[in-house]
């Protein structure tokens, strides 16, 4: 029997979305071209030929999107900054009316007792940077900083809470090792270049943030999942702890230990010089945080097999990593093939509680794509998504009954959107976005997410285990 689910008073109920992904508006406002702009305009790059040029349309929708947001009971709302809208060329004097957009949906939210969070980086770096070397490049942490204590002037003082980068792995390992992100490169020295730039750009900028004004909230948003051996055998035990470390470890020990980790520096084989970083960078890197953003979809289980060469095979994310197979279980996927698996939501962050330094954690991403259609009455019965939910909501309340200390939970996402090179064929929202016409559709997870909000936590019901919509 499924019991209750109570969160504390004071949780955070959020929603987040990023700003490439649903503004649109990409020639409007000053706006200049992001690496992003230009992948997807490649042939090739993005599925359907889909860009985000119109996106959501939340550039002009989003007084309506925030009304939605209040009527689902939302108490947070994460969005992300588009830098090119803030700088064009990745340098110089802000563009105001590229804050003027941020300051209006600050108001907006706030108007409508929803809390802002605000995001700097969600991966749509100024193209004139990307052209000059990007974060292989040593200039982008100047221009980083200079870029977000640009926003953090202007917004400081109606948002409270704020993370620098989301999901560095990301950007640095899909966009230069895979090339399956922009900017579409694929080589591994850069990519473990592009780790460190983040890092010391986020530290850097944090530092300069709180220079600035003292009392908003500063964190980043890593993606983090555990990583599970297939077998006892030794092999892959030592596949799980190569892949925990170039995926989990290589961010979070720099940023809570000052160090980067040594049996991962051993893995890399010196790619991207991080053997030889200066203490004045890992010290820039570790600067003291008041939250960290845990974006969670999925635990991977790895085997060894040797037979495959370590380094210099196809192009891949897992750098150094070649002779590893993720290895596919019986539990259900959702419609980008990723397997469910809440539990190990409660499992990183027990972990994430033990072994790094105490400080307030929040889920700041998680959910799900499937296939969403509405039916013959206009609604959309996604019953696997709220499935979804509600085992990673009470996974999140297990880690809270263990003494973790868990604060809030932002669903991924709050509209359908351009889900980067899925273009828009995969529907993460919670809510469904007619993209022929912009209009938007509460699916029956915001109402059950709504529901959820208004009690403070999850009922004794399991949800309806079959759906349509899912």
């Amino acid at each position: 029997m499924t019991t209750e689910a109570r969160f504390p008073a004071g949780f955070v109920w959020g929603a987040a979305t990023s700003a490439y992904q649903i503004e649109g508006a990409a020639r409007e406002g000053g706006r200049g071209p992001s690496i992003w702009d230009t992948f997807a305009r490649t042939p090739g790059r993005v599925a359907g030929g889909d860009t985000g040029e119109v996106a959501a349309d939340h550039y002009h929708r989003y007084r309506q999107d925030a009304a939605l947001m209040a009527d689902l009971g939302l108490r947070a709302y994460r969005f992300s900054v588009a830098w090119p809208r803030i700088q064009p060329d990745g340098r110089g004097p802000a563009n105001q009316a590229g804050l003027d957009f941020y300051r209006r949906l600050a108001d907006s939210l706030l108007e409508r007792g929803v809390e802002p969070w605000v995001t700097l980086y969600h991966w749509d770096l100024p193209q004139a940077l990307q052209d000059t070397g990007g974060w292989a490049g040593r200039e982008v942490v100047d221009r980083f900083t200079e870029y977000a204590t640009a926003v953090y002037g202007a917004l400081a003082d109606r948002v409270a809470n704020w993370t620098t980068l989301n999901e560095p792995w990301c950007a640095a390992f899909l966009g230069h090792a895979a090339g399956i992100h922009a900017p579409g490169l694929q080589d591994p020295d850069t990519a473990v270049r592009a780790v460190h730039h983040l890092l010391v750009a986020h530290g850097q900028a944090t530092r300069a943030m709180r220079a600035l004004d003292p009392r908003p909230r500063l964190g980043i948003n890593l993606n983090l999942d555990p990583v599970t051996p297939a077998s006892a055998g030794a092999a892959d035990a030592d596949a799980a702890r190569r892949i925990d470390g170039i995926y989990n470890r290589l961010f979070l020990d720099p940023l809570f230990r000052g160090r980067y980790p040594d049996d991962v520096l051993e893995d890399l084989a010196g790619l991207g010089g991080l053997d030889r970083v200066a203490e004045a960078d890992l010290a820039a890197v570790a600067a003291p945080l008041d939250l960290l953003g845990v974006n969670y979809y999925r635990r991977w289980v790895v085997a060894a097999r040797p037979e495959r060469p370590r380094f210099g095979g196809p192009p891949s994310p897992w750098v150094g990593a070649g002779d590893v197979e993720f290895v596919a279980s019986d539990r259900p996927r959702t419609a980008l093939g990723w397997e469910i698996d809440p539990s190990g939501l409660d499992e990183l962050l027990r972990r994430l509680h033990r072994d790094y330094p105490s400080l307030p954690l929040y889920v700041t991403e998680n959910g799900a794509a499937f296939e969403d259609v509405p039916d013959v009455r206009g609604l959309v019965p996604d019953q696997a998504r709220i499935r979804f939910l509600d085992g990673h909501l009470r996974a999140a309340h297990r880690a809270i009954q263990g003494g973790v200390d868990l604060r809030g939970y932002f669903v991924w996402s709050l509209l359908d959107n351009f889900e980067w090179a899925e273009g828009y064929a995969k529907r993460f929202g919670i809510v469904y976005v007619d993209f022929a016409t912009q209009r938007r559709l509460p699916k029956d997870s915001a109402l059950w997410y709504r529901d959820a909000i208004a009690r403070g936590g999850l009922d004794g019901l399991p949800p309806a285990p079959n759906g349509k919509g899912g």
